[in-house]
């Protein structure tokens, strides 16, 4: 085995190979056998790689799932993906169960490819038969492939299967199909998956509320986007600069800059950013202005929410000339 594995050339590490087995009495290792099919592997030569796993079957060698993670990242590299999903039944055929860790190996390794989402999908569905049952990570894979693919209503089959199955879902799950409900545009059963989310107890991370927050605001639901900016601060919610302006952009894009006001965090900076419209002397009649000056301004403001208000009012000046 030290030799073969030391050797850079596998057509060479399968003479030796091939060599030594024809010694009588001898029988190579698992472990030999392990080295030289990923040598051969790596270098794509597949036929002698396959020759080598229909000798480990025949010699009834005890193969571990390891060898088959290998073959499943291999294949894919290269784009075998027909092959890489019947690592699955391979696996069988050597009498190893694979375990929802190996399904989700091969899942996540193979779904990012558009064109074979669905050979995947009817993989997961087959599991069932050899008594492996996908866990929670298999459905959010799943999931999330099925949302960037636009294919939102196979998704959701997916999340209602989960509670069919007695398959938890978690905070990773949601998040997943609430994004894919945001990028269809369908906001408000995005909101109505995060009220579930929250009766629920789970926590929402600060992506997904950015994105809920983009998509009310795209919608011009600018109470409701409001309203859920408040809820975060609420919850204890880490809310930073990409929420606010996400809020005040929202705002200014319907013409309402001066309700931005209202957003800042703290009541003297609210105050001080009113008054500062107010003394450059911008009416509603220059909403546009307003709209642009505004956000340059939120970004300063929260920037340098510590500093002495001289300095936002200067940055403010700066960005006017």
């Amino acid at each position: 085995m030290k030799l073969i594995s030391t050797l850079s050339d596998p057509f060479l590490a399968k003479e030796i190979f091939d060599v030594t087995i024809t010694q009588p009495s001898f029988r190579h290792s698992y472990s030999s056998f392990l080295v030289l099919i990923l040598k051969l592997g790596c270098s794509k030569h597949f036929s002698l790689v396959d020759d080598l796993l229909v000798h480990l079957k025949s010699d009834q060698y005890q193969v571990t799932p390891t060898l088959f993670s290998y073959l499943i990242k291999i294949y894919v590299e290269v784009d075998l993906l027909e092959k890489a999903l019947n690592v699955f039944y391979k696996m069988l055929e050597f009498n190893i169960k694979p375990l929802p860790r190996h399904l989700n190996h091969i899942l996540e390794l193979i779904i990012s490819y558009c064109n074979f989402i669905m050979p995947t999908f009817d993989l997961f569905k087959t599991t069932h038969k050899y008594g492996v049952f996908p866990n929670t990570k298999s459905y959010n894979i799943l999931m999330c492939a099925f949302c960037l693919n636009g294919d939102l209503s196979i998704a959701y089959k997916l999340f209602n299967k989960m509670f069919e199955r007695d398959v938890m879902s978690d905070a990773e799950s949601h998040r997943i199909l609430m994004q894919g409900l945001c990028r269809k545009s369908q906001v408000n059963r995005a909101v109505d998956l995060l009220k579930a989310m929250l009766y629920k107890g789970f926590i929402l991370d600060s992506l997904s509320y950015t994105t809920l927050l983009n998509s009310l605001c795209r919608k011009k639901k600018l109470k409701e986007a409001y309203k859920l900016f408040c809820r975060m601060k609420i919850k204890g919610c880490n809310v930073d600069i990409v929420h606010y302006n996400t809020v005040i952009l929202g705002f200014c894009r319907k013409g309402r800059a001066m309700d931005t006001i209202k957003v800042f965090p703290q009541p003297l900076q609210r105050k001080k950013s009113y008054q500062l419209l107010r003394n450059f002397g911008f009416q509603d009649n220059f909403k546009r202005d307003i709209n642009s000056v505004v956000l340059v301004y939120t970004t300063a403001t929260l920037a340098v929410a510590t500093a002495n208000c001289l300095t936002v009012i200067t940055f403010f000046l700066v960005m006017l000339l």
